[in-house]
C-alpha cells in the first residue's frame, strides 16, 4: 500500500510542479518596462505555410533596456513578422528598416504598473487554484486508498504530506508574484 501512496505524492507533485512552471511562463510575458526576447515568445510566424515560432525564423535580442531586435533569416519575411507582432496584440509597434524591425518599449505609466500588478495577481491566484485542485485530487486518492484497505494512520501522514507539498508550492507561488510586482513597480 506504501507504494499507492507514494504514487499518490508523486502525482500530486508533478501537478503542483507543472502549476509553476504554467505560472513562470506567464509571468514571463508580463512586460515589466524592460525589453526581453521571451516577450515575444508566443508571436507565430506563417514560414512556408506553417506558423512557425519568432524565434525559429530570425534571431530576437535586446540591444538595450528599452530595444528588441529582431533580424529576420530571410529579408522577405520582414512584413509578415510585422504582421504577426501587431496580431498577437502585444502593444508593441514594429518599425522596420529593410534589414532589422525594432520594437521600441515604452515607459509604463503608474497606472499601467498597477494593471499589470493586478494581472500578476490574478495569474498568481490562478496557480494557487491549480495547486488545491492537485491538493483535492491528491486527498481524495488516498480517502480511495483507504476504502481499498490503507490504514487510516497511512491515509492520515499521506494527507499531512500533501499539505507540506501545497504549502510549499503556494509559498513559491508567493514568492514569484512577490518579485514580478517588485519589478514592475521599479522604474
Amino acid at each position: 500500500m506504501q507504494e499507492e501512496v507514494d504514487f499518490v505524492l508523486e502525482h500530486c507533485k508533478e501537478k503542483m510542479g507543472a502549476a509553476i512552471e504554467h505560472l513562470d511562463k506567464e509571468l514571463k510575458h508580463i512586460r515589466a518596462g524592460k525589453a526581453t526576447p521571451a516577450m515575444l515568445d508566443g508571436v507565430l510566424v506563417e514560414y512556408y505555410g506553417s506558423m512557425t515560432p519568432l524565434a525559429q525564423v530570425s534571431n530576437v535580442s535586446t540591444p538595450d533596456a528599452r530595444t528588441i531586435a529582431i533580424q529576420p533569416w530571410e529579408k522577405n519575411l520582414i512584413p509578415v513578422i510585422e504582421k504577426a507582432i501587431l496580431a498577437a496584440n502585444l502593444g508593441f509597434n514594429p518599425d522596420n528598416n529593410g534589414e532589422i524591425i525594432r520594437i521600441n518599449i515604452p515607459a509604463l505609466t503608474e497606472e499601467r504598473r498597477k494593471e499589470l500588478v493586478k494581472q500578476v495577481n490574478q495569474e498568481g491566484e490562478n496557480g494557487k487554484v491549480s495547486i488545491r485542485l492537485a491538493r483535492k485530487e491528491a486527498n481524495d486518492s488516498l480517502k480511495k486508498l483507504q476504502k481499498e484497505g490503507l490504514s487510516e494512520d497511512m491515509e492520515k501522514d499521506g494527507e499531512a504530506e500533501v499539505q507540506k507539498l501545497t504549502d510549499r508550492y503556494v509559498k513559491e507561488i508567493d514568492t514569484l508574484v512577490e518579485a514580478k510586482e517588485k519589478d514592475i513597480m521599479t522604474i
